[in-house]
């Protein structure tokens, strides 16, 4: 897959992530405390080497797809969306969404940015059904996903574990209508 533009919004369009453009600006977001506090629950780091062989991994295995969300009009990678774990034989996946420039949060960027990784997901990797999960207490991330036409399919009670204090997993899904109605 070359890249090129996949999916185009009114203020951002999304394309396969150049690994030559993980630099220090876009390795920073992963170091970043706030940013993370939701984005992995294994707390390990995170470090350019792990990324890069993440994406060149989940490519040359046809499982995992990463793919710059790109301010139309400067051209700069504001995040990631990353469709993956893709199971083949169920035609479902996971997509995760950061919005990594905090100069771009609280503005509708990331329920922009899922609406186009559900195209991508649907229309080029044929995905049946995308899921996802996420702390309670993520309200944003929450109203992201359910902007961009995801549903609250339940909850985990008392998933994750913070500081000694049980946190509900919200489960949110979006299917594919050429298989649902």
């Amino acid at each position: 897959m070359e890249n090129k533009i996949l999916a185009t919004g009114d203020r951002i369009y999304l394309k396969k992530i150049d690994t030559s453009e993980i630099d220090e600006t876009f390795m920073s977001w992963f170091s970043d405390e706030n940013l993370m506090k939701y984005y992995t629950n294994s707390k390990k780091e995170i470090t350019k080497e792990n990324i890069v062989n993440h994406i060149l991994e989940g490519e040359y295995n046809k499982t995992s797809y990463t793919y710059g969300i790109y301010e139309i009009l400067s051209d700069k990678c504001i995040g990631t969306i990353k469709i993956g774990p893709i199971n083949n034989a169920h035609k479902i996946s996971d997509l995760v969404a950061l919005i990594g420039d905090k100069n771009y949060h609280n503005r509708g960027m990331a329920t922009e940015a899922i609406k186009l990784g559900n195209e991508i997901a649907f229309n080029i990797h044929g995905i049946r059904k995308l899921f996802g999960g996420m702390y309670e207490n993520n309200i944003a991330s929450i109203k992201a996903y359910v902007n961009a036409g995801w549903i609250i399919e339940g909850k985990l009670r008392g998933h994750y574990f913070e500081n000694g204090i049980p946190i509900d997993r919200i489960l949110v899904g979006c299917f594919n209508p050429k298989y649902f109605e």
